[in-house]
């Protein structure tokens, strides 16, 4: 049975006390919107529908590839929304599946039950409900004297015994296609001038049609974001989710509550994470790894068994073996290569360092390439910049570099050269060359 999703996202999430549209503020790293997406593409196995309002064009940026909107240019209640689409999905699909924006953490399996609830119902829709004592401002399921859905009343309008329901429309339903197009113009218009989706339930049954319901166990995925504080809860649950996740696969975190782990980032089993540890974006990190505390990771890759104490990666790659920090800034373009030990106060960019390098402590390297084994002392700068241009630096494999050098590209030490402490290097060092003084010059070659 081919199903369409659609995806109600016109409203313009005015608690949100935001210049942003509600369905772009982040959540977990990605826009809200993202979401929603996601999980309805996994259920329905295609590109879903997205409703938006007049000057969305962030929100279609957002949404990304593949998705098809519809403009709502008048906001007149959700079911003026769903009405928006009618022309574009007549006679493609037998069954239309509407959700909310606002529910980012509704899980794909969540709205595959819903469809497959409503696929065997012989009525014309199934609505997503929950269970819960705190009511969010979801509406109330009304049901008979044998247990039928006949109804929903809004929380304001609910009588102060409706109101002790506790059984939630959340808003997410499942439509049999054709009836729902021949009876979306029948909806009646509210006080409030507006065209509501939840008056399909009392035609379907004043029809004499079987409403069903699917209902959502984890009341987690039923956060509903209208306010800053709604979205912070559910970030405060997708974060619960993304780590409970990785500590069934074998990753040991000593504090989840001040651990925070975006949705596309892979980690090894074996990897220990400290407390305020956070990692984002694309990053990769391997086995047997221990990240923290107080360590930010973003679009970064860890090898295995590698160490980073107290600092920042962004856009770095580290091989396996290497232990970073404390209080350490890797910056894009930074490699470190097997075994390469950096330690505090140090800063790489757009820098190969091979393997077994060792950089202690106080130190700059941009823009160069070192080889293996060099090792580079205390308060060491490459001096990369003239005010108009980048320039290079190369240090060839075994070579000392003494405390406080400074290497003026471009210039290149060569293998198994030194340079002494304090030195201003402005002029190319030959192999196995001793360098001192300002500006630097070679007195003797290292036997």
């Amino acid at each position: 049975m081919k199903t369409e999703a659609v995806i109600l996202a016109a409203g313009l999430g005015t608690r949100m006390k935001s210049d942003i549209p509600k369905v772009l503020h982040p959540l977990g790293g990605r826009p809200m919107i993202a979401w929603t997406i996601t999980a309805s593409r996994e259920a329905t196995g295609r590109d879903p529908w997205v409703v938006i309002g007049p000057d969305a064009d962030e929100v279609q940026l957002a949404a990304g590839e593949g998705i098809k909107f519809v403009e709502q240019k008048e906001r007149l209640g959700t079911g003026h929304a769903l009405m928006q689409s009618a022309d574009q999905l007549r006679d493609r699909c037998d069954q239309v599946l509407v959700v909310h924006a606002d529910l980012p953490l509704l899980r794909a399996e969540s709205m595959r039950r819903l469809m497959e609830i409503q696929e065997r119902n012989p009525g014309p829709l199934t609505l997503l409900v929950a269970h819960s004592g705190v009511s969010r401002g979801f509406g109330r399921i009304l049901r008979d004297e044998d247990g039928r859905v006949v109804g929903i009343i809004e929380e304001a309008h609910a009588s102060p015994e409706q109101l002790e329901l506790q059984e939630l429309n959340v808003g997410g339903y499942c439509y049999q296609a054709d009836w729902l197009w021949d009876h979306l113009s029948e909806l009646p218009l509210s006080p409030k001038g507006e065209y509501y989706l939840t008056d399909l339930v009392a035609m379907a049954v004043n029809e004499g049609g079987e409403v069903a319901v699917a209902t959502v166990e984890d009341l987690d995925e039923v956060i509903g974001i209208n306010t800053r504080e709604h979205l912070a809860q559910a970030e405060f649950a997708l974060r619960g989710r993304i780590n409970r996740h990785w500590m069934l696969a074998g990753v040991s975190i000593l504090d989840p509550s001040s651990t925070y782990i975006g949705p596309d980032v892979q980690l090894g089993r074996d990897t220990v994470l400290l407390p305020n540890t956070h990692l984002w974006g694309r990053t990769v990190i391997g086995t047997a790894c221990h990240l923290g505390p107080n360590t930010i990771v973003r679009e970064s890759v860890i090898g295995d068994r590698c160490k980073v104490e107290a600092s920042v990666m962004e856009g770095a790659t580290l091989e396996s073996d290497v232990d970073v920090g404390p209080f350490a800034h890797l910056r894009k373009g930074a490699y470190l290569g097997q075994g390469t030990h950096m330690g505090n106060f140090g800063e790489v960019k757009n820098s190969t360092l091979g393997a077994g390098v060792r950089m202690g402590h106080f130190a700059y390297i941009g823009d160069a390439t070192i080889g293996e084994g060099v090792n580079i002392g205390a308060g060491t700068v490459t001096c990369n910049y003239d005010g108009e241009r980048k320039h290079r630096t190369e240090i060839d494999a075994g070579a000392f570099i003494g405390s406080d050098t400074m290497l003026v590209a471009p210039v290149r030490v060569g293998r198994e050269a030194r340079t002494g402490a304090g030195a201003v290097v402005n002029r190319d060092v030959p192999e196995r060359g001793v360098a001192v003084g300002v500006p630097a010059r070679v007195i003797r070659k290292v036997k």
